[in-house]
């Protein structure tokens, strides 16, 4: 059983705009066929050195899945899941206890911005002015800058037995970025096992946005080892290339006849060694971004699908975001310790992270993410769990 409790409903104040807890009709039906089942609060995860208190809320359906929602990052700490014997185990890589987050900061489960992935040179040009953000890798800028929303204690607004609310206020100038962005992630777990993170954004004064969620998944359980020969496909029919700054160079370029084409399922771990192409080696494996369409689709569409051979475990996403990053888990060392207590080595997990194209400020032909007051950001992902018998997307 995950060690976090059940959550009851309760609301909070939320700065700025409102926040509405139903994010669709399937939603709302499925939560309409639970049984009631006992609810508790939130509980105490840990407590930072400012005194800040990071809380834990465990999502739940009828068929005994689980998910631990974490304040800290509006995270997502384990996903318990049955595998073809009908035997659960977490499939959510990360660190055991606060203490251990704040030794070794990471980006596990986490949501990510205001702009994931990288930013060039940590600037970008926006209404004819240059903004300079924080550098935190290499002279650009990762995942927010500095300090993201990944190390943000976000406000829990609402929460039940299968949905939590969180948000968070980005000050203007936060880590360089113009304009106070308004931010909520929606966290749904139905009773056909799917888990939906819906992400709305709105801002006083233009700005750029993009946001993602960063679990590191290993369907053969957390601590398992090596996932490299998980089946994965992904439905893109491009990527694009990246430099020796893991930069993309501009260019949308064919997966067709390269180790980048998972049109077709294959093990990750296929055709990473002996590295024999140059961008396998410029990434240190696979840290690249695919197309999956040229803009952001209304409804999620199906972008990839794992499947765990021995446990037959399966996992389905879908995304409204034209872009999806794959990490192999380059540089994973052993140095991390997991919940399980065993070390985290390179190729240990994956993630897959809906978002817009990487560093897109640069690049004209690259799917804007420049948001203006008056406008609403939205994107939603859905991760569907089942097992290789029975499976359906």
């Amino acid at each position: 059983m995950i060690i976090c409790f059940i959550a009851s409903r309760t609301w909070n104040r939320c700065p700025a705009s409102p926040v509405r807890l139903q994010s669709g009709a399937a939603v709302v039906n499925a939560t309409a066929r639970v049984s009631s089942p006992v609810t508790q609060a939130p509980r105490l995860f840990g407590t930072l050195p400012d005194g800040s208190r990071v809380e834990a809320i465990t999502l739940g359906n009828r068929n005994g899945l689980e998910a631990c929602i974490l304040t800290r990052g509006a995270a997502l700490h384990a996903m318990r899941v049955p595998d073809r014997d009908g035997r659960f185990a977490d499939v959510v890589l990360d660190h055991p206890d606060l203490e251990a987050m704040l030794a070794r900061p990471q980006y596990f489960g986490a949501t990510i911005g205001r702009v994931a992935n990288r930013i060039a040179r940590s600037r970008f040009t926006l209404e004819g002015r240059e903004h300079v953000v924080t550098e935190n890798e290499g002279g650009n800028s990762l995942h927010g800058g500095e300090v993201g929303f990944d190390r943000a204690i976000w406000t829990i607004a609402a929460y039940d037995r299968q949905q939590a609310t969180l948000c968070h206020v980005s000050p203007d100038g936060d880590q360089g970025y113009p304009g106070t962005l308004t931010v909520t992630a929606i966290y749904t777990l139905d009773d056909d096992d799917r888990l939906s993170i819906e992400y709305r954004a709105t801002t006083d004064h233009p700005t750029l946005v993009n946001l993602t969620h960063h679990a590191y998944w290993n369907l053969a359980g957390e601590g398992a080892g090596s996932a490299m020969q998980h089946e994965m496909m992904i439905a893109a029919d491009h990527y694009t290339p990246i430099d020796d700054r893991r930069i993309p160079t501009g260019e949308i370029r064919s997966v067709a006849g390269t180790a980048f084409d998972f049109r077709q399922a294959k093990p990750i771990g296929k055709d990473l060694h002996p590295p024999v192409e140059p961008q396998i080696v410029q990434g240190t494996g696979y840290d690249h971004n695919w197309v999956v369409g040229m803009q952001a689709s209304l409804e999620p569409r199906q972008v990839a699908r794992v499947v765990e051979p021995v446990s037959g475990r399966v996992l389905t996403l879908r995304a409204t975001q034209p872009g999806l990053q794959f990490y192999s888990t380059n540089f994973f060392d052993g140095s991390i310790i997991g919940k399980s207590g065993r070390p985290y080595h390179r190729g240990d997990g994956f993630a897959l992270e809906p978002q817009g194209f990487p560093d897109a400020p640069h690049h004209e032909g690259f799917p804007s993410i420049r948001l203006a007051p008056g406008e609403a950001y939205r994107s939603r992902m859905v991760w569907r769990f089942s097992t290789d018998t029975g499976d359906h997307p």
